[in-house]
């Protein structure tokens, strides 16, 4: 609200602005914590599992699963979660029936791209052979995927719920579910990988079936919060069913969210897609790898939170005709991101020890992660500061000109620079750049790109609006 409409105007300054952007954000963050703690517990357990029984096959499938169902849902995810900036807007501009027009929309493309992502990982073929498994790992990480196709649904499902629940600026609804799922999620994931009574231990398998029981509780739990919840009154949500599919609205969500569903794909494949080129080195470097990266994302929520809340809040502002609220919050999201990232990245530097040895007992797979956790403070400056800078960007509608970034960057001098360093560099570059950690070095840089990148096109755009 501005003051001209009888409200207070909104605080001004860093502190103003962080005032109102962490209220927003730790919702988002705790939850986000809860879903990254799927694969937490996953890894945590399977890590164990495989240690108890001499083997790194399960932790392995793990890994090459994990990077498909990524690949898979985060493609789609970024393209269903068009519905944030679009619902912010018009919910900041008081326009609530339009903005729960939105989510009906968002509903559509998650059912359609149900369709395509659960053939990917009902039949993972194309990623087995990027990943070169052997005959074993493969078995697991089908069972595993097939698990993950049955969970797709309605993790898509939940990602429209969320997306339009942050937009108005009502987290804590998503974030209760997400805790909630993760309460289920622990106890089956336990008596499916170990085994509990007449239930067989089925290591890796029973963490996707664990997941998919998980998922569906969340959505059916979220149907009735829409029901009966009298916040969601005014969108109009119900009254004759499923809005059929709107060529107006979908149009727009597409010509955002195809852009913003590319860039995410090309940002997690630029992560995902090392897990299958460093599995093919082994199953310990994999294993390590394993750990270095679920620890990296448990880091990156924190300024997915912040990401997700500065979009939000920048997004209402623009609907609420409040351009310089608008500027400030963006540029001050970013600035608070990147100093809480620096000093998270730099503490699991200095403790990333420890930290490893929480994972896994086993000697070799720690030898394995710590070397790339020497990037971690520098790799998470970058991330928070690429992601912040990206959905700020989204909330001005400003999608497409990233993806070309994330292209070069994070496939380019990111996942290929990698590539090209391990397979051919071999004679060029010191024992530490060789195998795992080269990827990890090349990455690292791309994401030092994306980052530069992305906070000078949100600098440029905050001019142009400034002269209006």
């Amino acid at each position: 609200m501005n003051a001209s409409d009888g409200a207070p105007a909104p605080p001004r300054g860093w502190t103003g602005s962080a005032r109102r952007i962490v209220p927003l954000a730790w919702p988002v963050f705790v939850g986000q914590l809860a879903v990254l703690a799927f694969s937490t517990v996953d890894t945590l357990l399977v890590a164990r599992y495989a240690a108890a029984r001499g083997s790194a096959d399960d932790l392995a499938a793990l890994a090459v699963g994990a990077a498909a169902y990524i690949t898979v849902f985060i493609g789609m995810m970024g393209l269903v979660l068009a519905v944030g900036p679009i619902a912010g807007q018009l919910f900041g501009a008081r326009r609530h029936a339009e903005a729960g027009e939105q989510l009906h929309q968002a509903v559509w493309l998650a059912l359609g791209g149900t369709l395509l992502g659960g053939a990917a990982l009902a039949f993972p073929q194309p990623f087995l052979a990027v990943a070169q498994a052997g005959p074993e790992v493969a078995a697991k990480v089908r069972g595993y995927t097939l698990g993950l196709a049955a969970a797709l649904p309605a993790a898509l499902l939940f990602t429209a719920y969320r997306g339009f629940n942050i937009a108005v600026s009502r987290p804590k609804a998503v974030m209760a579910l997400q805790l909630a799922g993760l309460a289920l999620k622990l106890p089956l994931s336990v008596a499916l990988v170990f085994g509990a009574g007449p239930v067989p231990a089925l290591g890796v398998v029973g963490c996707g079936i664990a997941t998919a029981v998980a998922m569906w509780a969340q959505v059916l739990v979220a149907w009735v919060v829409l029901r009966r919840d009298r916040f969601y009154v005014p969108f109009a949500l119900w009254g004759r069913g499923l809005h059929p599919p709107s060529r107006v609205a979908l149009g727009a969500l597409l010509r955002l969210g195809v852009p913003m569903g590319l860039a995410t794909l090309i940002e997690v494949t630029g992560f995902s897609f090392m897990a299958l080129f460093i599995s093919r080195l082994g199953t310990t470097p994999v294993a390590g790898h394993q750990i270095a990266v679920n620890l990296m994302a448990l880091l990156f929520m924190m300024p997915l939170s912040v990401a997700q809340a500065a979009s939000t809040l920048v997004a209402q502002r623009i609907g609420a005709g409040d351009i310089g609220d608008a500027r400030r919050l963006g540029w001050h999201g970013l600035q608070l991101g990147i100093g809480v990232a620096a000093l998270m990245g730099t503490a699991v530097f200095a403790l990333r020890e420890p930290i490893v040895r929480v994972y896994s007992g086993d000697a070799a797979v720690v030898a394995a992660a710590l070397p790339l956790l020497r990037w971690a403070a520098l790799f998470h400056v970058a991330d928070a500061a690429q992601i912040i800078a990206a959905f700020v960007l989204r909330a001005w509608r400003v999608a497409t000109l990233p993806l070309a970034i994330y292209v070069v960057s994070l496939w380019g001098v990111g996942l290929g620079g990698g590539y090209a360093l391990v397979t051919h560099g071999e004679a060029l570059v010191p024992a530490s750049l060789r195998g795992a950690s080269g990827y990890w070095a090349a990455c690292t840089l791309g994401l030092v790109l994306a980052a530069s990148a992305l906070s000078a096109l949100l600098a440029a755009v905050l001019r142009r609006q400034r002269r209006r």
